[in-house]
């Protein structure tokens, strides 16, 4: 008889006796639990990868609107034609300059600013800031760009107030208009990045901040050493969805300058439609497009990479 110093009886249960006996197979999802994501899938496909798959296939061709009777396939053909293209690279280069002043550096800092200060603020001057704010981000993307056209333009808002002021004056949406749809977009943008960065902010518990206030921390370190690590993936996811929509900004650009004068505000968004629907080149336009979308994945790829380091 064994008794419970023997090895046997003191030895729990091991492996073995909790593996599956050999010759058994692994459980299979039941079909009806994959079933009623059939339709979702089925309208993802039509829908979504469907069109992108199509308008893939119509960037190698050289598709038109009219005087066509049949397209080709041409290759690479657009994507050099591109290139080489000095109005493209003009609306590569103002894209950039848009994306970093309107959305890297407008958006985020302006965003994070009211957010800081929203946080010492008052109830009532919270409530009024984020009002406005917020009123500029919901109204639509038209109506804000006829807003800020009358607010920029020779006789608008900026140049009467200038006047006042006995400073000069001059038309802002001539001399300077990637500059003036950067800040119109920084204007109707930054609600977003505000309420991401006051989320953010109200997540940080206050021991920290006040142990570093007792030890003599002045405000600047503490926004250094503490809010800016503790929120560092909030910025990064910020970032990305300001990037991604900054990216695409047309109808803003569009009823304030339509790309001018000169192309000096042209972007690619406006560029592609130009090429597309102006000028009948489907093809070339689509091209376009795709390489406005890589320009996008290489902006997320940079921030997603951020967001998986340690901080």
């Amino acid at each position: 008889m064994k008794t419970a110093t023997d090895p046997g009886l003191a030895k729990g249960p091991g492996p073995a006796a909790v593996s599956p006996r050999p010759g058994t197979r692994p459980r299979r999802v039941p079909l009806l639990r994959v079933l009623p994501l059939a339709p979702a899938v089925v309208l993802l496909l039509l829908f979504l990868a469907g069109p992108i798959a199509y308008c893939a296939y119509i960037a190698f061709t050289d598709l038109q609107l009219t005087g066509q009777a049949e397209d080709s396939f041409v290759g690479f053909e657009n994507f050099t034609t591109a290139f080489g293209d000095d109005a493209f690279l003009n609306a590569v280069r103002h894209t950039l300059v848009f994306t970093v002043i309107s959305a890297l550096i407008g958006q985020n800092t302006l965003g994070l600013a009211l957010a800081a200060l929203m946080q010492r603020a008052s109830k009532s001057v919270r409530t009024l800031v984020g009002g406005i704010v917020i009123t500029a981000w919901v109204l639509p993307e038209v109506v804000a760009g006829f807003l800020l056209y009358a607010f920029f333009r020779r006789e608008g808002t900026l140049n009467a107030v200038l006047d006042w002021l006995h400073l000069p004056t001059q038309n802002w949406l001539f001399t300077l208009p990637i500059l003036a749809v950067s800040f119109a977009n920084v204007w109707r943008g930054t609600a977003f990045s505000m309420l991401v960065y006051s989320a953010a902010l109200n997540e940080i518990p206050k021991e920290i901040t006040e142990a570093a206030e007792v030890d003599g921390a002045g405000g600047r370190r503490r926004l250094w050493h503490i809010t800016l690590p503790m929120i560092r993936r909030s910025i990064g996811t910020n970032l990305m969805l300001i990037t991604l929509q900054t990216l695409s900004v047309f109808g803003l650009i569009w009823v304030m300058t339509r790309g001018g004068p000169g192309g000096r505000s042209q972007t690619l968004p406006l560029f592609m439609y130009e090429e597309a629907f102006q000028k009948s080149m489907i093809g070339y336009g689509t091209a376009v497009a795709l390489l406005l979308l890589v320009v996008g994945s290489l902006f997320s790829v940079v921030y997603l990479r951020l967001l998986r380091t340690e901080v």
